[in-house]
C-alpha cells in the first residue's frame, strides 16, 4: 500500500510542476545544442583561417589568456591565427562541456593541436575555457584561457 501511495504522490508532484520548468529545460538544451554548433563552427574557421568567421563569432572587448599568461584583445589574437606561418591541422575536442548561467555559457573541453609554426611540427595539448555571452540575443565569444597539459 505505502507503494503505490508513493506512487500518486510522484505522479501528483509531476502533475503540479509548472509549465515553465518544462520550458526551461528544453530552452537549455536548445542553448547548449546552438552553442556546441557555434564552437564547433569557430574550430573549423580558425582551421581554415577564415578571417571573417573567425571574428563574428568574437566579441569586440574579447580578451584570451595563453598558456604562457599572455593577455590578447581580439585583433592580436585573430592576426595571430592568420599568420602565414602557422598551419593548424584538423582537430579535435575532448571531453567538451556547456555549463550556462543565464546570458553567460563557460564551454570547456580539452584539445590535442598538431600544425606547423615557421615551418616546423608542433604539438599542444590543453584544456580551455571559452567563455560566452549573450548580448541583444546573440552569442559571442567573450573571452579564451587556455593551461597546457605538460607531455607525458
Amino acid at each position: 500500500m505505502s507503494t503505490l501511495r508513493s506512487l500518486a504522490v510522484l505522479a501528483l508532484a509531476l502533475l503540479t510542476v509548472p509549465s515553465t520548468a518544462v520550458a526551461q529545460t528544453t530552452d537549455t538544451k536548445a542553448v547548449v545544442a546552438a552553442l556546441t554548433k557555434q564552437a564547433d563552427a569557430w574550430d573549423k574557421a580558425i582551421v581554415r583561417k577564415d578571417r571573417a568567421a573567425i571574428a563574428a563569432n568574437m566579441a569586440d572587448d574579447f580578451r584570451s589568456i595563453d598558456g604562457v599568461a599572455t593577455v590578447e584583445n581580439k585583433t592580436v589574437f585573430v592576426d595571430g591565427l592568420m599568420d602565414p606561418k602557422l598551419t593548424i591541422d584538423p582537430y579535435t575536442v575532448e571531453d567538451f562541456d556547456v555549463r550556462l548561467f543565464g546570458d553567460v555559457a563557460l564551454l570547456s573541453g580539452r584539445t590535442r593541436m598538431t600544425g606547423t609554426s615557421d615551418g616546423k611540427p608542433f604539438t599542444s595539448h590543453y584544456r580551455y575555457i571559452d567563455i560566452y555571452a549573450r548580448r541583444n540575443g546573440r552569442w559571442q565569444i567573450v573571452s579564451v584561457q587556455i593551461t597546457r597539459i605538460p607531455a607525458n
